[in-house]
């Protein structure tokens, strides 16, 4: 068959050339709906692409003492970052290693960073996910962040930033109440994930939990953002830190941040403020008095329930751990003998020796176990249960009553009436004066000494028996089981001075509720009871009493009405921490404290209230092996009640924030 290729092949060509201008149009007609129409659809696309929102740590909330000083604030904080994914785009592991590693090289040469700080860093920037902001250092100087700042554009990956760093500005004083804080690792991270479902209500794995999971993670991955360790930072973690907002951020083609854009709706709330009790004047008296002893001492007024001091000495400077406290330093925190890192006042338990009497004193009389003026004789030791127990005076006291017996803090009398009154009624009045129980004061740790008894006996773990009469001779001393710690001490004594009337005691005034329902009231005693226990106790600081010397706060009547001239009454208390027999000199004869180990001797104790006539202020102390109660204890006491009687902190109004939150227990903020 024949074909007229001449004629096909225009028709062909015209074809091809209508497909194409069929093509061309479309193309047309495409860019002009994208270039015309769509113009601002696009524009704003493409802002976002190069505008990032990141969260944004709030502003946390400050703490003060009870005057306004701040305990717990913000600074401005210089910080350098690395974002992992910009500093190297190589696939390749070893490759990309290599190129991080020069950046974090580079900028630790700026900034010099240790060996193994650069180890570490490089680490964290290999180890997935790479799209994170990885914190190089904070807390720089003006001129690191400025020579950081120069050299960024040479430094893929690197961003010198401005935020805020937690601060501390008096250091050691309140660092085992307020406690720190400190970058999140990912138990933290996990608790706080827990802990805002739990408060949200929402279940992990629905759609609302899961992005409340994310977005805590976000907020606590962020460099700048940091978590409360211990004290109250970590106890009101979810009222201090607020709720983050967001920042947008501009980056460049290689997603380093070139600029911050207007941000202020997307800002967050700022956390609660927090207002403590305490009064930081007289936290710093006390933690100086003590000098290089170590020890504790708990002050609360007797008329509020609020804790004007509760210091724990020595201590380390919290600023040191916001940042990360190096190995070094943390070791030597660990290994000091006096435990610098160990929050005495509220986890420390001890057994309270001869101020236990007070306890004693109190249960003898309301059972009726003892009359006041009934008389016991004190040769120096007693026959109870077939042996000997020795009173801390060898040559016997004589004849002694409730007052002499209290005055002359002699075991042989409070052997005699431990022994009258029996365990079980002594454990009820104990935990009327307020020990055995763990205070809820809106911080963390915290807890209870042993009140003891037959039921505690014989379900102890490690015990499983049954109460025996000579553990209740030893209990009528302060010893054997019985034990507290020195914030129960505390209470001990602020009960026997304020009687049932003396409210609960508490730490936070402001900014944080913190309920502690389970507190055992003290109730009303018989009448003239609580009358003959303080009478004792004024013995004791009087002439011919244990702790005679420092009886007066006032001996040149120079402390402002209505405290001029006035005296405190007490009771000194020296624990053993170890058991006689087993350090004894080659005749059989207990070896004297002076000639034992510093952490062997025994631990001074001196619980105290002032006037005697209007009590005010009630303290109790612990010089850890301090020895004396009476020597070392009381005059410590008598300093610290004679400053709070100068100062009348109490007397003041607590100081409130001008805009502030209450948060309850669960940590969700309540405005008031």
């Amino acid at each position: 068959m024949n074909r007229d290729w001449k004629n096909l092949f225009p028709s062909r060509r015209m074809i091809f050339l209508g497909a194409g201008g069929v093509v061309l149009l479309g193309l047309t007609a495409r860019l002009a709906e994208l270039q015309l129409f769509r113009q601002a659809e696009f524009e704003t696309k493409a802002r976002e692409v190069r505008i990032k929102l990141e969260p944004a740590p709030p502003h946390r909330g400050t703490i003060y003492d009870r005057s306004g000083r701040e305990l717990a604030s913000s600074k401005r904080n210089f910080y350098v970052t690395l974002r992992p994914e910009v500093a190297s785009q190589d696939r390749d592991l070893q490759k990309r290693r290599q190129e991080i590693g020069e950046v974090i090289e580079r900028v630790g040469r700026l900034l010099r960073l240790s060996e193994a700080k650069k180890r570490t860093l490089l680490q964290d920037a290999t180890t997935p996910p790479g799209h994170r902001d990885i914190l190089i250092a904070d807390d720089l100087t003006w001129e690191e962040f400025a020579q950081v700042n120069v050299m960024a554009p040479e430094l893929a990956g690197i961003s010198a930033e401005v935020g805020e760093l937690r601060s501390y500005p008096l250091q050691a004083a309140f660092y085992h109440t307020i406690g720190y804080v400190q970058k999140a690792n990912e138990a933290d991270i996990q608790r706080m994930v827990e802990h805002e479902l739990t408060v949200a209500g929402e279940a992990p794995d629905s759609p609302e939990g899961k992005a409340r999971a994310t977005a805590v993670r976000r907020l606590y991955k962020h460099p700048a953002m940091r978590v409360g360790k211990q004290g109250i930072e970590a106890y009101g973690e979810l009222a201090l830190k607020g709720d983050p907002g967001k920042v947008r951020l501009l980056q460049n083609a290689t997603g380093r941040v070139i600029d911050r854009l207007p941000s202020e709706d997307l800002a967050g709330k700022p956390g609660a403020d927090v207002v403590l009790s305490v009064d930081a004047d007289l936290q710093n008296f006390a933690i100086q008095r003590f000098g290089s002893e170590a020890g504790s001492a708990v002050m609360i007024d007797v008329a509020t329930g609020e804790v004007m001091c509760m210091v724990s000495t020595p201590a380390p400077d919290p600023n040191l751990f916001v940042s990360g406290i190096a190995s070094a330093p943390y070791k030597a925190l660990r290994e000091d003998e006096r435990n610098p890192l160990y929050h005495k006042a509220y986890d420390g338990v001890y057994n309270p020796g001869s101020t236990f009497k007070i306890v004693v004193a109190a249960a003898a009389l309301e059972t009726g176990a003892m009359d006041p003026e009934d008389t016991v004789p004190c040769s120096g030791k007693a026959w109870y249960y077939n042996r000997f127990y020795n009173c801390w005076k060898p040559e016997g006291h004589g004849t002694m009553n409730l007052r002499t017996g209290l005055k002359n803090s002699c075991d042989c009398y409070f052997y005699r009436a431990a022994e009258r009154t029996g365990i079980e009624e002594i454990a009820k009045v104990a935990k009327r004066f307020g020990l055995g129980h763990r205070y809820e004061l809106g911080i963390t740790g915290g807890k209870a000494g042993v009140v003891p008894n037959n039921e505690w006996k014989l379900n102890h773990p490690r015990i499983k028996e049954r109460w025996y009469p000579g553990d209740t001779i030893s209990a009528g001393i302060g010893q054997g089981y019985v034990t507290a710690t020195p914030f129960e001490m505390a209470v001990m004594i602020a009960r026997a001075a304020g009687g049932a009337g003396m409210p609960d005691p508490h730490l936070i005034v402001n900014g944080l509720r913190v309920p502690d329902p389970t507190i055992t009231p003290m109730g009303e005693f018989k009448p003239g009871v609580l009358e003959l226990v303080r009478d004792g106790m004024l013995a004791v600081t009087e002439g011919g009493g244990t702790a005679a010397a420092s009886g007066s706060l006032d001996p040149e009547n120079k402390l402002p009405a209505p405290y001029t001239g006035a005296r405190m009454a007490g009771k000194s208390g020296s624990a053993q921490v170890i058991g006689l027999d087993k350090y004894r000199d080659s005749r059989g004869r207990a070896i004297s404290n002076d000639k034992l180990p510093w952490h062997l001797r025994d631990n001074a104790l001196f619980v105290a209230y002032a006037p005697i006539d209007k009590p005010r202020y009630a303290v109790a102390v612990i010089v850890e092996h301090g020895v004396s109660g009476s020597r070392v204890g009381a005059p410590i006491a008598r300093d610290l009640l004679a400053h709070a009687l100068r100062t009348d902190p109490g007397a003041r109004k607590a100081f409130v924030p001008k805009t502030r939150d209450i948060a309850s227990a669960d940590g969700a903020a309540q405005p008031t």
